[in-house]
């Protein structure tokens, strides 16, 4: 019987690979992803099937962050060392009355008519009366509604491993159920006469059955379901009987053994009964003769006999399957460390050694990190974070020019496959990172929020793949290209023009940018209000109004150059604002300061008023692009102009509010 079989024809890894993986696409193996429901505290380790929403805002509350007395912060105005106030200590309950004050302890909920909060250690107790020498500033040490985490703001995106850090914040965000992908189940059927399954049943010519086990472990840590079938005789029917059970249960099926060319090798005939062998053999070694199959829809894998050469073939064409088959990343790199510059100055305390997150990206071969936001008591760092950085105790700080090391996260994606987004904040641009996502896993997108001027600043510094702009030029009235030309030169190529198709000029002399300002949207902006506006506020000069509050967003974005712009018109000066040099740094902030109470109006995007149940006066439409840096042969590129021109999409952004993407995805011709 010996010589009756042979390989089929031998193929580099790669191309086994490739082979296997396009009949599993054209079954549409990738896309049938099965999910069930799971409680959110045993959700460890799972894949979220979608993108996960807060059901309530953390904290809930407007709560005390120190142990100290509340009070009402205008009561203390004037008080210094030489003309100390005194406060009357209120009974818990009794309520409040001008000139009082109630002891509070960290946690506690702030008192009705009290709005900041005076840290025990700067109040002196003299005849049952609280004496201040500093005048507190209002919603001073107090943790507002929404300060971590805003209602209905994405906690978690889809496709993401769930981590312990990702619990706390999804139970603190009210979600108690969360709807995962199912682990892939993997049938795991050892054949040969001589393998056994214990020790007691060893003798000479048999062989324990340590395969099953090992793969069984590698399954589970690629996050699949090992289903462990007894050993199988050498007996073709068996194998058959073994194979169509293991296919009935089972989303993939490894078959150990039986894939040589030997007379009791079955394996590659009863694959091609019962379905189609794309390979049998590889050229490599160990793990020749290795078999990859399609039956029924799913993928098997005949591994040869020996340990060694089992792992090996198993690590390099199943877990990819596994992993894929669950929309997780295909390489894991929790442990790396890489070195990057941050993309802006971070100040510290000297003294202290602090740890800061950050997301890593790759921009033109240089390594790049963004900071998360900083505190405490944001659990939304945890989440977001792809690194942390170290900066040593004796150190004030660091400066952009600095490269430090950076220890990676969880299933933290390497940094060239990072898309960087820095500059305007706007909620369209989370989604558009979970349509990229979906059609490249390997990728992701992180945005930092510094306004429109830092992102053109951070694309002229190549420290940005993008920039999310959206900046009026009153001489031209037109927006976002003049500020382009004027502060990075040369950047935009004319592509009307086909003897100069893209831009060549690059300072740094590392590689060519392509230099592109592509529509995104067009969009209402106007005052974010209560809801059914109590205060009657139907216009900016209404802001001006005593006792009224107002928060605004950071210098340099462009909704605070469209403030300041309108407010000219309307001969308004910023001084005349309360809260005018209040500052936040995204338009879900704005909205979110408006719910909590510590602002009775803002400047933001429809979008953030409709998601929090807000009212919304509108005050201008503006023109959001992207500024976008790629080389021109760059893959995520194409995908991001592909994205924006489906109606998925599209019609996605315009259910939030606000939108209209008619030109979506076309390019802002230079002038």
């Amino acid at each position: 019987m010996l010589g009756n079989k042979s390989y089929l024809h031998c193929l580099q890894r790669q191309q086994a690979q490739e082979r296997w993986w396009q009949k599993l696409d054209e079954q549409g193996y990738f896309e049938q992803l099965p999910c069930e429901t799971v409680a959110v505290e045993f959700s460890l380790g799972r894949i979220t099937a979608g993108s996960v929403f807060a059901r309530q805002s953390v904290p809930h509350y407007n709560g005390a962050a120190m142990d100290g007395i509340a009070l009402c912060a205008h009561d203390s105005f004037g008080a210094q060392e030489t003309a100390p106030k005194r406060l009357r200590l209120l009974q818990p309950g009794e309520p409040f009355a001008a000139g009082g004050c109630y002891a509070i302890d960290t946690g506690d909920v702030l008192p009705n008519g009290t709005n900041a909060v005076i840290m025990i250690e700067d109040v002196h107790w003299a005849d049952g009366m609280a004496e201040i020498i500093a005048a507190a500033a209002p919603w001073q040490h107090v943790r507002i509604i929404g300060e971590d985490i805003v209602a209905r703001e994405m906690v978690i995106a889809e496709h993401e491993v769930i981590t312990s850090a990702d619990i706390a914040a999804l139970l603190a965000a009210g979600v108690e159920a969360i709807e995962v992908i199912q682990r892939p189940k993997v049938a795991i059927i050892p054949t040969g006469d001589e393998i056994v399954a214990s020790r007691e049943e060893l003798q000479a010519g048999k062989i324990l059955d340590i395969n099953s086990p090992m793969l069984a472990a590698a399954l589970t840590s690629w996050g699949a379901t090992a289903l462990r079938r007894p050993i199988v005789k050498d007996e073709r029917r068996c194998i058959v009987e073994a194979m169509e059970a293991a296919l009935r249960e089972s989303d993939m099926v490894i078959v150990i053994a039986g894939t040589s060319a030997g007379r009791d090798d079955y394996t590659a005939d009863v694959l091609s009964e019962l379905g189609e062998v794309l390979v049998h053999g590889v050229a490599m070694k160990p793990g020749k003769p290795v078999i990859l199959a399609v039956c029924q829809g799913k993928p098997v894998i005949g591994l040869p006999g020996y340990p060694v050469s089992a792992m090996l073939t198993a690590e390099l064409f199943l877990r990819d399957v596994a992993q894929a088959r669950q929309k997780l990343p295909l390489t894991a790199t929790s442990e790396e460390t890489v070195t990057a510059s941050l993309v802006k100055p971070v100040p510290s305390t000297i003294g202290m050694e602090e740890y800061l997150r950050v997301s890593v990206g790759q921009v033109e071969g240089k390594t790049i990190a963004v900071p998360v936001r900083r505190g405490a008591g944001l659990i939304s760092s945890l989440t977001k974070a792809q690194g942390i950085m170290r900066i040593d105790a004796a150190d004030a700080g660091v400066n952009t020019s600095t490269p430090l090391p950076i220890r990676l996260l969880r299933h933290a994606r390497p940094a060239q496959h990072t898309i960087l987004a820095v500059g305007s904040h706007d909620l369209a641009l989370e989604i558009l990172g979970v349509y990229l996502r979906r059609r490249m896993p390997h990728v992701s997108l992180s945005c930092a929020n510094v306004g429109s001027m830092g992102g053109i600043m951070a694309i002229r510094n190549h420290e940005a793949h993008i920039a999310g702009i959206h900046m009026l030029d009153e001489a031209t009235g037109q927006y976002n290209l003049p500020f382009v030309q004027r502060y990075v030169p040369g950047f935009l190529a004319d592509l009307t023009d086909p003897t100069n198709p893209m831009d060549l000029t690059n300072p740094t002399g590392q590689t060519e940018r392509t230099g592109r300002l592509i529509h995104l949207a067009l969009r209402q902006q106007g005052l974010i209000v209560p809801p059914g506006n109590p205060l009657g506020i139907h216009s900016l000069a209404d802001l001006t109004r005593p006792g009224l509050t107002f928060v605004n967003r950071q210098r340099g974005s462009g909704t605070r150059m469209l403030l300041d712009k309108e407010l000219g018109k309307a001969n308004i000066d910023g001084c005349q604002i309360n809260g005018y040099e209040k500052e936040v740094a995204t338009h879900m902030a704005v909205a979110a300061s408006v719910l909590s109470g510590t602002a009775d109006a803002g400047l933001g995007v429809q979008a953030a008023a409709q998601a929090l149940g807000l009212a919304f006066i509108p005050i201008a439409q503006e023109q959001y692009d992207l500024l976008l840096n790629f080389s021109p042969d760059d893959e995520r590129l194409q995908a991001i102009i592909e994205i924006l021109h489906t109606m998925e999409f599209r019609r996605e952004i315009e259910a939030l509010g606000g939108y209209s993407l008619c030109k979506a995805g076309e390019t802002v011709q230079v002038q």
